[in-house]
């Protein structure tokens, strides 16, 4: 028993201790401080947005149009200035686009109220109540309710988009072949959300 001991003895004498190597966090790609405006209305949870845009209690519609300027990039965020707000918005579905091209989706250089400006009026409440209906174009439906996640929708020539209202609950747009709205499908919660009343 005592040779045991000492041998134990012996070998915890000599033992190296390990070293703790931390694993470093890859720094945050350079990219172009642009200013501009906001693509589309995106909801946020204060000071953090997520490109899967829940519409869920506690979040609050940023608009579209709103003037935005990228302040820096940070691993799945990017930093921007939102009317005098910071803000974070955050790559959590759509990792199959760089950091650079996602923001750039957000942050658009043309203001998209002028465009909402030649809009039906309909069209124009649709879009500012974050709604979506039949004949809506894609880049209408991008403006009232957001990109669809990158990563289930991988082209955004699909003839189908798929959204989440929350973890939950999802519904489809789907497109005719011209590019516009042909139905909006989903459960009854997320279309009393999400589906512009018929004119």
């Amino acid at each position: 028993m005592l040779k045991r001991l000492a041998a134990a003895a012996l070998l915890a004498a000599t033992v190296v201790p390990a070293t703790v190597v931390h694993a470093q966090r890859p720094s945050p790609p350079p990219g172009p401080l642009l200013s501009g405006y906001l693509c589309c209305n995106m909801r946020t949870y204060g000071n953090s947005i997520s490109d899967i845009n829940y519409d869920e209690q506690g979040t609050s519609i940023v608009a579209v149009g709103t003037p935005a300027r990228i302040t820096g990039y940070d691993f799945r965020w990017f930093n921007l200035d939102l009317a005098g707000k910071p803000q974070r918005i955050k790559n959590d579905y759509s990792r199959n686009i760089t950091l650079i091209d996602f923001a750039k989706r957000y942050v658009v250089t043309e203001d998209p109220k002028q465009k909402m400006a030649a809009f039906p009026p309909a069209v124009r409440d649709a879009i500012v109540a974050g709604k979506v209906g039949p004949g809506m174009t894609r880049e209408q439906v991008l403006m009232a309710i957001g990109y669809p996640v990158a990563s289930e929708n991988p082209s955004l020539e699909a003839p189908t988009w798929r959204y989440w209202r929350d973890s939950w609950s999802e519904y489809q747009v789907s497109f005719d072949e011209k590019g516009l709205v042909k139905t909006v499908v989903g459960d009854p919660v997320a279309l009393s959300r999400v589906l512009a009343p018929t004119p």
